[in-house]
């Protein structure tokens, strides 16, 4: 039988037979293990080289949901796009990343890879008519996001596709914001795949952690950088994500529907300039959306009319929380230029359009109505 997501992510990569019956997977808290017949160093089983049975378990079922053949789990989001990067170039290559990325994502680009031999190009998803002109001999990887953040853009991700086919290029999706729930990038025809799950991957704001999916090729080479990186994740901390994945579409779906509620309500309010999401139909990734994702995610992001809106807004929440992250049970905001942006210069915000009245939000599961009331009375 072929299963389906919502079985795959419930009972993909389980052991079998159950480990003294267990109906769940039991957390093998072991930091080593009895070794067999004298082998290979890579056939030692430790921790730190994410081999035991409750990393096995999350990379198999990690694959299967994305589509993929093989999955790695890490320490974080950012130590799986660290291991990706660097198990893959070299001193004098060269990558394209879309503009706009996550706000780490741009530092490690900024601020660490020149340092080690490789550059970096910022490319505008939204014009593929200009990437060419930016190759270079050594290019070997394009770097995306499904939605950007924090302004929500969804790019030319199919033209990402072809344009790495053609040149040869390593393609990298950052799919945090909308999960396989939502948006599947291997079969779309991304080659690699990254999360942190920290996110609407585990979906209760407890525990760090990160996610490579692609085929084994990849993930095993992302795996032996990781293993001297060190950003391998705790025993414990597997167990909690295993649980979190298994009502992961449950949670998507509901906060999805929730955030577009929120930004059709908010778009009209007078203290409300902009509202940012690729599931309202005047925005300039709706299309796209439409035709590649299944929801527009939990988060949406608002251009408010001034400051002491932003601010008061912000402050003035009482169902939401005034918190970083995304992707929880719990709803949650905060301002950019104040959290993921503020160790940018003003000009360097002002360059990537984070202002100090965008407030950007993570939508929970709690009833729509609650958090609309909330919203409204914070916004005076």
């Amino acid at each position: 039988m072929t299963a389906r997501l919502d079985t795959l992510l419930v009972h993909a990569g389980a052991l079998h037979p159950r480990p003294e019956g267990a109906v769940v997977t039991p957390i093998f808290r072991s930091a080593n293990y009895e070794a067999g017949e004298e082998g290979a160093a890579d056939e030692v089983r430790y921790v730190r080289y994410s081999n035991t049975p409750n990393h096995r378990v999350l990379g198999a079922r990690l694959a299967a949901a994305e589509g993929g053949e093989a999955g790695l789990v890490t320490a974080s989001g950012m130590a799986a796009i660290s291991a990706t990067l660097m198990s893959a170039l070299s001193a004098g290559d060269h990558l394209l990343c879309q503009s706009g990325v996550y706000g780490g994502t741009t530092s490690l680009m900024l601020r660490h890879l020149p340092r080690w031999g490789i550059e970096v190009t910022f490319v505008d998803l939204d014009a593929p008519e200009t990437w060419a002109a930016a190759l270079r001999p050594r290019t070997r990887m394009f770097y995306a996001e499904s939605v950007s953040n924090p302004h929500m853009r969804v790019g030319a991700l199919d033209k990402v596709v072809s344009f790495c086919q053609a040149q040869g290029l390593t393609s990298v999706i950052d799919n945090t914001f909308l999960s396989p729930a939502l948006f599947q990038p291997l079969p779309f025809g991304f080659d690699v795949v990254v999360h942190s799950a920290t996110k609407l991957l585990n979906g209760h704001s407890d525990l760090s952690a990160g996610a490579i999916i692609a085929d084994a090729a990849r993930v095993e080479a992302a795996r032996r950088t990781l293993n001297h990186l060190g950003g391998s994740l705790d025993p414990d901390a597997c167990g909690m994500l295993e649980r979190g994945l298994k009502t992961l579409t449950l949670r998507a779906q509901r906060q999805s529907a929730s955030a577009l509620t929120l930004a059709h309500r908010l778009r009209v309010h007078p203290k409300v300039r902009r509202v940012f999401t690729p599931g309202l139909p005047d925005d300039p990734g709706y299309d796209r959306a439409s035709a590649w994702f299944r929801g527009a995610g939990p988060c949406l992001s608002v251009e408010l009319r001034d400051l002491p809106t932003a601010m008061g807004l912000v402050g003035g929440v009482k169902v939401f929380t005034h918190a970083a992250s995304l992707g929880g049970v719990e709803s949650l905001i905060v301002r950019p230029a104040r959290s993921t942006h503020a160790h940018f210069t003003p000009e360097e915000r002002a360059a990537l359009g984070v202002t100090d009245t965008l407030a950007r939000l993570s939508v929970g599961v709690e009833d729509v109505e609650d958090l609309w009331d909330d919203l409204a009375a914070a916004l005076g």
